[in-house]
């Protein structure tokens, strides 16, 4: 597997958990505001970053309000969008992305970085809506990329 092909692996991963995530949520009975606000930031910073990588505004802040099923709309969206720029070829990964961060230092970052650090980022604030969850006593999807990949849920 190359790392293209790896980075479409682990996109799907991130859609699957994202979807998995809000569903729990939705599950849970009642709003899970802190879970919730931790989900929105999960697509608002996707979309920030795609928005670096295609040169483009973001369409959402980095911190938006969203309800659940704006979340499920969102992440949908977002993996399209991920398969399309992976589908635009291997070079695509290696190329230089100029950017500010949100204090406004510039920073160039290799799109294949980006693409790591939006997956990781992701799972990160998924443990702490599970870690949320459960300590609102509800029990909290299970994500993990090797339960994925177990069940055969991998494209």
């Amino acid at each position: 597997m190359d790392l293209q092909e790896h980075l479409r692996y682990l996109a799907g991963y991130d859609e699957w958990a994202n979807l998995e995530v809000i569903s729990a949520l939705q599950s849970a009975g009642r709003r899970l505001d802190r879970s919730l606000k931790w989900m929105a930031h999960i697509i608002g910073a996707e979309h920030v970053w795609l928005a670096r990588v295609r040169q483009k505004p973001a369409p959402i802040a980095v911190w938006p309000e969203l309800s659940p099923d704006q979340c499920s709309e969102h992440v949908r969206s977002l993996a399209k969008s991920w398969r399309e720029l992976l589908a635009e070829g291997s070079e695509i990964l290696d190329r230089s992305v100029a950017y500010k961060n949100s204090k406004g230092e510039a920073y160039d970052s290799l799109v294949r970085d980006i693409l790591t650090h939006v997956f990781l980022h992701s799972a990160y604030h998924r443990g702490q809506i599970a870690s949320d969850m459960r300590q609102e006593g509800f029990v909290p999807a299970y994500t993990d990329f090797i339960h994925r990949v177990r069940q055969g849920l991998v494209e």
